[in-house]
């Protein structure tokens, strides 16, 4: 069988102008079924959040979102916190700015122990995350996700950190869509096209972590997920090395637990099979 050859312009041409639109009714549909008053968000300086930012805007108004600032000052680079800011006061949404060090300090000084770098990084990820649900609850707002379909496919975010949200409206779109979607809203260019970094640690970049670049993940997903392409089909399709598609496909496999709801055993096999019959 032939193939043409799948490039990142196969997965990035589109509509962006109606994926506006449709989102946008997602968002306010989820608000407004849920009763609450609006959104509040992390918003790191990342091409991902302030795409979240700028549809929440559109969506739902400046006035109904709260977006929350929150480095680590011994990890974040200035110029992060920098994009945030400005990009927080560009589309005039009330913010907080919550430095976590000394949160993240305060749990490394009661452990009493050196745990590793990764374990760290996602203890950060897991109290912006709290921080959130205590400002969702004040407020009587949802807490809207920033993650995108790459990260959530190859489940490449921390577990009850920021994968977890009430919803994520870019789960439907890779990094590459995202990235796009961002310039059609006014995102700068100088943050829709940034290199991608969940700065959970020093010099922590997601391209040189995951192995590959953005816009090879997501041809190789949109080869095997949306064109139903096997391991092989793929390899000749899309013209990637045989290492790359096995590495995605790897990584989707081992975090598939991220995906779902923490399993619990069928009552009907573990518990009513001993109950006795109620039937005289």
């Amino acid at each position: 069988m032939v193939y043409r050859k799948i490039t990142i312009e196969d997965v990035t041409s589109l509509d962006y102008e109606s994926i506006v639109t449709k989102l946008s009714d997602y968002v306010r549909r989820m608000v407004n079924d849920s009763g609450t008053s609006g959104v509040v968000l992390g918003v790191s300086g990342g091409v991902d959040s302030a795409t979240a930012l700028a549809l929440a805007v559109k969506a739902l108004g400046a006035e109904n979102v709260l977006a929350l600032i929150m480095p680590d000052t011994g990890v974040t680079p200035l110029e992060d916190t920098s994009h945030a800011k400005n990009l927080v006061e560009m589309y005039n949404v009330d913010y907080k700015i919550l430095d976590i060090k000394p949160i993240v300090d305060a749990y490394l000084i009661a452990l009493g122990e050196g745990p590793d770098k990764r374990s760290v990084g996602n203890l950060r990820a897991r109290i912006r995350m709290s921080i959130l649900y205590l400002y969702a609850n004040m407020e009587n707002l949802l807490v809207m996700g920033t993650g995108d379909r790459s990260e959530i496919m190859l489940g490449y975010f921390t577990k009850y950190g920021d994968g977890a949200a009430d919803f994520h409206p870019l789960g439907c779109l890779y990094k590459s869509q995202v990235r796009r979607l961002a310039l059609h809203l006014g995102v700068p260019k100088s943050i829709a096209l940034k290199p991608s970094s969940p700065r959970l640690w020093p010099g922590h970049m997601a391209e040189e972590e995951l192995g590959l670049s953005y816009e090879e993940i997501d041809v190789i997903l949109y080869a095997i997920f949306d064109l139903g392409l096997s391991r092989d089909e793929a390899i000749k399709a899309t013209g990637l090395e045989a290492w790359k598609i096995d590495r995605v496909i790897e990584l989707h496999r081992k975090t598939e637990h991220k995906r779902r709801l923490p399993p619990t055993p069928d009552p009907r096999e573990y518990v009513w099979r001993y109950s006795k019959s109620i039937v005289s």
